[in-house]
């Protein structure tokens, strides 16, 4: 009985313990620790109070990762005519994505707290907000970079407290001419940027925000040995993903000779020259070949290595009134980013996939079930794939700040079981593959070098329909150039009286995807301003379309069983 008594006087004392460190942050800390911990508690409850939100509450839905765009009214009710803007995202996935969620393209499938919709400023009228912002005032505004200082430094890297646990931005946005990030001492930082057709509707400029999506691979990728940075094997482990990602053969800006890494990189059964990267490659070269070969890091089709990371800078829209271009404006929207941190195989992804399906036939159809992603703003959201998503928005003042929870939430529907994207992303699989770098269609450089101006029209292939122009056939389907379709200005450029695509407009496109894509400097600067007043307010929880007047085409409560009027679905 006294050693029971002992042993249950000690449980009690290691089990007070726990709980002490549980609640009190600075337990078994040093005192540097601790003053570190207060430094990120005070920056986060200033924070919160300068602009009115709350980090771990959430204050409007937990089920914001379902896009406002996913209560568009697809049916006319007086002409019985259907749109269909859904297939772009609900589709049939590419292996190894093996989730099949096109059957979201025939019915409004909600958890029961979506049914009554959540963003509430798609209802809003910002006229009067709107008008009391000058045309001078915005430009001014959107031409101030909020990114880097006077000095050159990255703000937001040093507004972060020392203690901040997540991603602490570290990209210069200083690219040479093959798209290296550079940093101010003329190093590298890893970061290369590369253009790619915008995937269509809401990502286009002329919805309300240009972008652009940079990628860095683990530092094994880019090295011959330990430390030993080499661009050339940097470039080439960079093409030897995108053939994997793309599952495609992809050609080389020059002729490589393969003796130097002892890796088939054309798979012609020879070392020799190679011209391209084979689709079949099963290597990366360098050090990363040495990880592979040990197990350390993995290869396969469709899905990138570990620790490969995107950034993802959304800005306003900077219409040129020389040029009458609209560019990137300096001052960022958000920056987004992504970092993969394990690796799932393709079983493991197939029984994800069938996992969520099976959950969601077990329920009634009309009461799927909602979805819950962990961790928590300062690390960054999981997915089940082994991504982590991390974000930061503009303050009231105009300076970043990181996401809230909530916030964060957001950028989960999108990047979790779509069958549009490739191993949980979008922007890779569709880089431009030109070899030649003089060339418009060579990918690997930043919009601010090389613009949309020129780029031809992506063809894509889909079930039953064969391949067809990508944005033609979007415009065709939806009839209009976003989800809701209140974009006025595409529907008076691109169609008749009649709803027919115009000749002359589908010929233009073929050749020059800017034509659909950029907007007048009026409507680049009426949704620069809508915008202003989201910030303005911080009410990015219930939504963040750049809408001026009310949005109509959609629906403020959705019944439960809906039908969006599609019969025939679009697949790829």
């Amino acid at each position: 009985g006294i050693f029971f008594g002992y042993i249950m006087k000690s449980f009690q004392s290691i089990f007070s313990i726990l709980i002490s460190c549980l609640v009190l942050p600075s337990c078994g800390a040093s005192p540097a620790d601790s003053a570190m911990q207060k430094e990120l508690d005070q920056y986060i409850q200033k924070t919160e109070v300068d602009n009115d939100i709350r980090y771990r509450e959430i204050r409007n839905t937990r089920g914001s990762y379902i896009t406002p765009m996913c209560y568009t009214r697809t049916r006319d009710e007086s002409t019985g005519k259907t749109f269909n803007p859904c297939y772009t995202c609900h589709t049939r996935g590419k292996i190894p994505n093996y989730y099949n969620d096109s059957v979201l393209q025939t019915e409004y499938n909600f958890p029961q707290e979506m049914h009554v919709n959540p963003y509430r400023n798609l209802f809003r009228d910002k006229s009067q907000a709107v008008d009391a912002i000058s045309d001078a005032d915005i430009e001014r505004y959107i031409r101030e970079n909020n990114y880097l200082d006077e000095h050159g430094q990255i703000q937001l890297a040093k507004n972060l407290p020392v203690a901040w646990p997540g991603y602490r931005p570290d990209i210069y946005f200083n690219f040479d001419k093959e798209g290296f990030d550079r940093n101010p001492a003329g190093g590298y930082s890893g970061w290369r940027a590369f253009r790619y057709t915008p995937f269509p509707g809401t990502f286009w400029p002329t919805n309300g925000s240009t972008d652009d999506v940079m990628i860095r691979l683990d530092s094994r990728f880019s090295s011959a040995g330990p430390g030993k940075f080499d661009p050339q094997i940097y470039r080439l482990n960079l093409a030897i993903v995108e053939a994997l990602v793309k599952q495609s053969d992809i050609p080389l800006a020059q002729a490589v000779d393969e003796s130097i890494y002892q890796v088939d990189l054309d798979k012609n059964g020879a070392i020799d020259t190679a011209a391209f990267i084979s689709s079949h490659i099963d290597s990366y070269v360098g050090l990363a070949r040495q990880a592979l070969e040990n197990g350390e890091i993995h290869l396969a089709a469709g899905l990138y290595p570990e620790n490969t990371e995107f950034l993802h800078s959304v800005r306003y829209l900077d219409p040129d009134e020389k040029t009458g271009q609209v560019n990137l404006s300096a001052r960022m929207k958000e920056l987004r980013y992504a970092r993969k941190y394990g690796w799932s195989s393709y079983s493991d992804i197939d029984r994800i996939s069938k996992a969520e399906l099976w959950e969601a036939n077990s329920l009634d159809s009309e009461q799927a079930r909602l979805s819950v992603f962990r961790g928590d703003y300062q690390h960054g959201l999981k997915n089940e794939l082994s991504w982590i998503y991390q974000g930061f928005i503009e303050d009231r003042s105009g300076n970043l700040r990181p996401q809230t929870h909530e916030e964060t939430i957001a950028c989960m529907g999108c990047h979790s079981h779509l069958g549009a994207t490739t191993d949980s992303t979008f922007a890779f699989a569709r880089k431009l593959e030109g070899s030649d770098p003089n060339a418009n269609d060579y990918g690997w450089n930043h919009w601010s070098q090389k613009g949309l101006t020129g780029v031809k029209e992506p063809h894509m292939t889909y079930l039953n329909r064969g391949e067809k122009r990508e944005y033609l056939y979007y415009l065709e389907n939806n009839h209009s150039g976003n989800e809701f379709r209140d974009n006025e200005e595409v529907i008076e450029r691109f169609f008749n009286p009649e709803g027919q695509v115009r000749p002359e407009m589908k010929e233009a496109l073929r050749d020059d995807i800017s034509w659909l894509l950029l907007p007048s400097r009026t409507r680049a600067l009426q949704l620069n301003k809508a915008y202003k007043v989201l910030v303005q307010e911080q009410s990015f929880i219930y939504g963040r379309d750049a809408n001026v007047e009310p949005v109509q085409q959609v629906y403020r409560k959705i019944q439960p069983g809906l039908s969006t009027g599609i019969e025939q679905t679009i697949v790829q």
